[in-house]
């Protein structure tokens, strides 16, 4: 293994921390920034929507920017922009400049998420072994610092906007300096490359609607677990907001060791049993009789979604010659999951209950495992390990 491969692994692990900590920086003082200009929970939600519906624009629009400039370009230009408009957004002195610095933001962010997946997959590839769950734990790793990084912001009184400041400011040099470390794009003839811009595989739609259910039950967690425990099983605050931290940790556990399981049984496999244990667990969570039954349920779901997403974006990244397209491609579709997820959970707790909308968390599980099912056997990279064997040994 040469020691610019290490690199470039180091390099996108790095890549994938430091979005998670721009964005959960963000997310984390979103009570200072209702304080800062006098934001009603309304104003809030707009704000975040606006950042989302950036962030997705960006990413319906990476297939043919992909294909032309591939993933090392992307990001040396977008990671950077991800810290600087952060600023901007840390800076916004009126509402109507913070929804424009949010919409900059989650287009910057939209731009390095695919980016970085496809990066991630370039890497893997040149490896020839599952990397990407690794790196998604970058970005658990990334999104708890950035909680943990916050309570000590909040804690010594730095407010809202020099706290988001500071950490742009620290992360941008380290964006820049580890732009040296990516590997270029594999080098395609110009019909792949069109092909690229235009017509995806049937597999890469079949993988965006698995990462689209993975995605929906993350952001259902993440929105709606808290008050859940709260107002359903009668949590105090304290506990009902141990909930998501909780499940990131299980996200973290499950994506440490996810490269392995894999590399092991096999992605299709995987990722049926994925769906299954997400099924599984949330029906735990859902029947509980008590919040800390519930906390604890939330690790092991955390565990068994984990890959889910990861595992789908990989795989679209190895469907076709060139990895950014498909996964631009199959990360609109989950990130689609990611916005709507709880939209629809609000309108269904509305029209019936708290508990009875969750129980569409169980149903994605099923889903993820159906869908799974449909799954090409030669599409797992431990196939394709086997195959690259078999001609590394014909050719010797």
């Amino acid at each position: 293994m040469t020691r610019d491969l290490r690199t470039a692994r180091t390099g996108a692990v790095l890549t994938f921390v430091l979005a998670g900590l721009l964005c959960g920086s963000m997310t984390v003082r979103i009570p200072a920034l209702s304080d800062k200009l006098g934001l009603s929970e309304a104003s809030i939600g707009v704000t975040l929507l606006v950042w989302g519906l950036g962030a997705l624009v960006t990413m319906q629009s990476m297939r043919g920017v992909m294909a032309r400039l591939g993933s090392r370009s992307v990001l040396r230009v977008g990671a950077p922009l991800c810290a600087v408009t952060l600023a901007l957004l840390a800076l916004a002195p009126t509402y109507p400049l913070l929804l424009g610095a949010a919409a900059l933001f989650g287009m910057a962010f939209g731009a390095v998420d695919v980016a970085m997946n496809a990066q991630g997959s370039t890497v893997e590839r040149a490896y020839g072994r599952p990397l990407m769950n690794g790196m998604h734990a970058g970005w658990c790793v990334g999104a708890i610092s950035a909680g943990l990084f916050g309570t000590v912001a909040i804690a010594a009184g730095l407010s809202f906007t020099t706290h988001l400041i500071m950490v742009a400011l620290v992360s941008l040099p380290v964006l820049v300096f580890v732009s040296r470390s990516y590997l270029p794009d594999p080098v395609l003839s110009e019909k792949a490359a069109a092909a690229g811009r235009r017509r995806m595989p049937p597999v890469v739609y079949l993988l965006g609607v698995i990462a689209f259910c993975a995605f929906m039950v993350e952001g259902t967690i993440a929105d709606w677990n808290g008050l859940y425990l709260r107002d359903t099983l009668g949590a105090a605050e304290a506990v009902a907001a141990l909930g998501y931290p909780v499940f990131e940790a299980g996200m973290l556990l499950g994506r440490l060791t996810g490269d392995r399981v894999r590399a092991r049984f096999g992605a299709r496999g995987m990722l049926v049993t994925a769906g299954l244990s997400t099924a599984a667990t949330f029906a735990v969570v859902l029947s509980a009789p008590t919040a800390l039954v519930a906390v604890g349920a939330m690790l092991l779901v955390g565990v068994a979604v984990a890959t889910v997403s990861p595992m789908a974006l990989s795989l679209a990244g190895g469907a076709t010659a060139n990895p950014g397209p498909a996964i631009a491609q199959t990360g609109a579709m989950g990130y689609a999951g990611l916005l709507l997820g709880p939209v629809i959970i609000g309108f269904v707790s509305h029209a019936t209950t708290l508990r009875t909308a969750l129980g569409l968390a169980v149903v994605l599980g099923v889903l993820i495992a159906l869908a799974a099912r449909f799954l090409p056997r030669p599409a797992t990279p431990s196939a394709q390990e086997e195959t690259r064997e078999r001609e590394l040994s014909m050719a010797a």
